[in-house]
């Protein structure tokens, strides 16, 4: 079979589609939450032939080598966050590990000879990552999923949670059905008395262009004794973020989607200004951007995210975390963010806003 189709992964069937015909998110044969996904065509041709900005960097990103026998000692505060680039993010939480949306292939594309790029390798070889109790996945678009980071994982016989349909693509990799736990939004996982939460998210799922949103789309909270920790996966705003605060919140800390979006399809990413409101909802002290610096999946610059994140946190006063890949650290005791970037050419919020739609007032 030509490696794009296995890449392509495999739809749900059987049980695994029954469960997911009995969630309430299940609607007319597929996952929807009743939000609407804005996209304007022709603004978005617009903005493509106008766009001001360096879309990929023209110097090797900074990337802090990730040190795995750092991980014998763990974090003093009882939680630890090591991003990885893009969102993958090695999360310590009470002497648990876990790895949310592992991406460490070279293109988040089915095929390695066409698709987004990254732009720097992972800071840690999959190889060299310390032992893992989970692995957590969000939805299954390419640069959350990837089939060779997956193959990789699974033969140290990780365990894989997922949202529900998900674990299709990953029996298809060859992932036992028994190491494959799949949740519906507010289910719940105990991983050596950790609590793994499966939280709303506003996104879409599909990995090719046929048969979308047959599996389902999460963020994901880690609660443990007196340590919590929010990712929200991909996801427009809405109102889920209060709601995922109110059960969970407080947090010590989030990783919020902050890049890739546009003003002509306002509802499938945070973007930087919703991202510090959505921090604000779920009452997280610290803010940790995400889905920026590793693709180009957006026509804004590359630097623009954190740049917009850091004047809207700022105008908040939202504590923020602005880590280079592969930097260790403890929530508690944030280093303050430090320029690492270049100094680029972006866009403001007054000059490209991202408001997303179908919430009312």
């Amino acid at each position: 079979m030509p490696n794009i189709l296995r890449a392509f992964g495999a739809e749900p069937d059987g049980a695994r589609l029954q469960r997911a015909q009995a969630s309430p998110q299940w609607r007319h044969g597929r996952f929807d939450q009743g939000l609407p996904n804005h996209m304007d065509y022709v603004g978005m041709l617009v903005r493509f032939l106008l766009r001001r900005g360096t879309k990929v960097p023209t110097a090797a990103v900074p990337v802090e080598a990730t040190d795995p026998s750092a991980f014998a000692r763990p974090p003093a505060s009882g939680l630890g966050l090591t991003w990885l680039g893009h969102s993958s993010v090695l999360v310590e939480l009470e002497g648990v590990r876990v790895l949310l949306d592992p991406m460490w292939g070279p293109r988040a594309s089915p095929t390695p000879a066409a698709g987004p790029k990254r732009f720097f390798e992972a800071p840690l070889a999959l190889e060299r990552l310390p032992d893992l109790d989970a692995v957590v996945l969000s939805h299954d678009h390419y640069d959350h999923l990837d089939e060779g980071t997956i193959v990789a994982l699974n033969r140290r016989g990780c365990l894989f949670v997922a949202p529900l349909g998900v674990g299709a693509h990953l029996e298809r990799w060859g992932v036992p059905a028994e190491r494959i736990v799949e949740l519906d939004w507010w289910q719940e996982w105990d991983v050596k008395g950790v609590t793994l939460a499966c939280v709303p998210a506003r996104h879409f799922s599909g990995r090719k262009p046929w048969g979308q949103n047959r599996t389902l789309w999460s963020g994901w909270v880690l609660k443990g004794r007196t340590r919590r920790f929010y990712y929200s996966g991909d996801s427009g705003y809405f109102n889920g973020f209060k709601a995922i605060g109110a059960k969970y919140g407080p947090f010590d800390a989030a990783c919020l989607d902050c890049g890739a979006y546009d003003p002509t399809w306002p509802d499938a990413h945070l973007g930087p200004e919703q991202a510090v409101q959505a921090c604000l909802d779920a009452g997280a002290a610290l803010l940790l951007p995400m889905h920026w610096a590793t693709f180009h999946l957006a026509l804004h610059g590359w630097t623009e995210p954190v740049e917009r994140l850091l004047v809207a946190a700022r105008a908040a006063g939202v504590a923020v975390a602005a880590p280079r890949p592969g930097q260790r650290l403890d929530p508690a005791r944030p280093p303050a963010p430090e320029r690492w970037w270049p100094d680029a050419p972006w866009d403001t919020a007054a000059e490209s806003p991202v408001r997303s739609t179908g919430l009312g007032a």
